[in-house]
C-alpha cells in the first residue's frame, strides 16, 4: 500500500462549482483503474486535494508517468508536490459511503524509533468509520493517518469528499 495525496490550492475567489463540474464528469475515469485501491476527491474551502492508496507501484506510476490520469492536472492546473508515503496499516471500517475525510500529520520525534512508533499504530473500528490508511514518510519521519466517514466527524479541517473510486479497496493491504 503507497499512500499519495497533492494539494491544489487555488485564489480565494476560485469558483469550486468548477472543481465540483470536474469532479462530476471526469471522477469515474478511476472507477476501475488496476493498482488503485481507493481514490478520494478531496475539497476544502478552495483546496482541491485528491488522496489515494494504491495497491501497486506499478499502478501509480502509470497514473502519474504514463498517460494514466495525472496529465488532466498538469494540463488544468500545475505540476503539485505529490506526497506520498509507504503504508503500515490499513482498516476497513463498516461506514457504507465515504463522505467526509480528515488528515492528521504528526512528525517523530528525533529520538523515536520508527520501529517502535510503527509498531504501535492501531487502527480501531468506530462508527460512522469507512476506512482509515496510515502511512510514513522516511524522508521526513512524517506520520499520515487518513480516516474516511460517513458522517461529519465535527472537527475543523474537514474534507469533502466528492466522489469516491474503489476499485481494489478489498485488496488493501498495509505494510
Amino acid at each position: 500500500m503507497i499512500a499519495m495525496q497533492y494539494e491544489i490550492t487555488l485564489p480565494s475567489n476560485y469558483d469550486m462549482g468548477i472543481i465540483r463540474e470536474r469532479v462530476r464528469t471526469r471522477g469515474h475515469a478511476l472507477d476501475d483503474r488496476e493498482g488503485l485501491g481507493f481514490k478520494a476527491y478531496l475539497i476544502r474551502g478552495t483546496q482541491y486535494a485528491p488522496f489515494y492508496v494504491w495497491n501497486t507501484t506499478a499502478g501509480m506510476a502509470d497514473f502519474l508517468y504514463r498517460g494514466g490520469g495525472f496529465q488532466g492536472i498538469l494540463a488544468d492546473f500545475w505540476r503539485p508536490v505529490v506526497q506520498h508515503w509507504p503504508g503500515v496499516a490499513f482498516l476497513r471500517g463498516d461506514a457504507a459511503k465515504a463522505a467526509y475525510a480528515t488528515r492528521t500529520i504528526t512528525r517523530l520525534a528525533p529520538e523515536a524509533n520508527p520501529m517502535d512508533v510503527v509498531g504501535e499504530i492501531e487502527l480501531k473500528k468506530t462508527p460512522g468509520l469507512h476506512s482509515a490508511a496510515v502511512g510514513v514518510d522516511p524522508r521526513t519521519w512524517e506520520v499520515v493517518r487518513f480516516e474516511l466517514w460517513e458522517e461529519h466527524p465535527g472537527e475543523e479541517g474537514v474534507y469533502e469528499v466528492l466522489h469516491f473510486s474503489e476499485p481494489e479497496l478489498d485488496r488493501i493491504t498495509a505494510g
